[in-house]
């Protein structure tokens, strides 16, 4: 089953700044290069906590589901 794009960008409105700027950067630069499997991995990682979510993307917490670690890398870059 395809996931919907949009209900994943709206899935990124978060109630942490930080978080909130860093998905913003994403959405605008990587999310429509996004396969169908990496689509997928990301709706499931946006599932965390925002404090969690935001522990793994500025590295205070290790990410150790393995699927998760390029979206990761990714949004760190942004």
């Amino acid at each position: 089953m395809a996931v919907e794009r949009g209900r994943v960008r709206w899935q990124c409105r978060r109630s942490m700044l930080e978080l909130d700027l860093v998905l913003e950067r994403f959405l605008a630069t990587e999310f429509d290069a996004l396969s169908e499997e990496q689509l997928a991995d990301f709706e499931d990682l946006l599932r965390c906590d925002d404090y969690d979510l935001w522990a793994m993307v500025n590295g205070s917490k290790p990410c150790e589901v393995e699927r998760w670690q390029e979206t990761i890398a990714r949004l760190r870059q942004c």
